[in-house]
C-alpha cells in the first residue's frame, strides 16, 4: 500500500479561451474505470452540444489505468496532453473531461496541445491537489502521573494528538505518520520503561486542509 499519494478530493471545473474557442476543463475523483466512463457519459450529456469532449483519465496505485481520448481533434493533440497533466503531477484516481466549442479560428496542432494542456492544469488548480498520508492509529493509555511527559513527547515528535479521553486513566488517541510507526512505539516503550502502553488500532489516510488533519474514513 502507498504511504502517501496526490489526488483531489472533490469535482471542480474551469474555463480557458484561446482564440475564440472556449475549453471547458472539468475535473473529477474517480475510484474504478466505471467511475471514470461514467463520469464521462454525463458530461458528454452535459455538453452534448459542444465541438469535442475530450477525456483523460489515471486510476491505481501504479497509475495501472491510463486511458484517453481526442474526440476527433487530430491525434495527439488533445487526450495525450490532458494525460500528460495528469502524468506529470502524478495525481492519481483522477479523470479529466476538456470540452471545446470551437470559435471558427484554426489552433494548429501545437495551439491545440498547449490549450488542453493548459485547461487541464486550470482544472486540477481548480479542484485542488491533495496529499494523502497513510497514518497508523493509536490509543495510548496512561496513568495522570505520566500524562503530561507522554503527551509532551507525542507532539514534540510531531505526532497528531488526535483526540483525549480522561476516564480513571488518560487515553490519547494519536495519528502517526506509517513510516515512523516503528520509531514511534520504540519512543513509547522508552518513555514508560517497556512498559506496553501504545496499541495499534488501524490504518487511515488523512489529507491537511486548513491547517486541520482530515480522516478519509472508509
Amino acid at each position: 500500500m502507498l504511504k502517501k499519494y496526490k489526488t483531489i478530493l472533490a469535482q471542480a471545473e474551469a474555463e480557458i479561451v484561446e482564440k475564440k474557442s472556449r475549453f471547458i476543463a472539468t475535473v473529477c475523483p474517480v475510484k474504478t474505470e466505471e467511475e471514470a466512463r461514467s463520469f464521462i457519459d454525463e458530461l458528454k450529456k452535459k455538453y452534448w452540444d459542444a465541438t469535442h469532449n475530450v477525456f483523460a483519465y489515471q486510476i491505481g496505485e501504479r497509475n495501472e489505468i491510463q486511458r484517453f481520448s481526442d474526440d476527433g481533434e487530430p491525434q495527439g493533440t488533445a487526450g495525450m496532453p490532458v494525460l500528460n497533466v495528469l502524468k506529470g503531477e502524478d495525481v492519481k484516481d483522477t479523470a479529466i473531461v476538456v470540452t471545446r466549442y470551437f470559435g471558427g479560428t484554426l489552433l494548429g496542432t501545437g495551439g491545440l496541445v498547449r490549450a488542453y494542456g493548459k485547461a487541464a492544469k486550470e482544472g486540477l488548480l481548480a479542484a485542488g491537489i491533495a496529499e494523502l498520508v497513510l497514518y497508523s492509529r493509536y490509543f495510548v493509555t496512561v496513568d495522570y502521573t505520566d500524562s503530561g511527559k507522554v503527551q509532551y513527547e507525542i507532539l514534540q515528535d510531531g505526532h497528531v494528538l488526535h483526540d483525549t479521553q480522561y476516564t480513571d486513566q488518560v487515553q490519547f488517541c494519536v495519528l502517526v505518520e506509517s513510516e515512523q510507526s516503528e520509531a514511534f512505539e520504540k519512543k513509547m516503550l522508552d518513555i514508560m520503561k517497556g512498559k506496553q502502553v501504545a496499541e495499534k488500532m488501524d490504518e487511515v489516510f488523512g489529507v491537511w486542509q486548513n491547517e486541520t488533519l482530515q480522516l478519509m474514513e472508509q
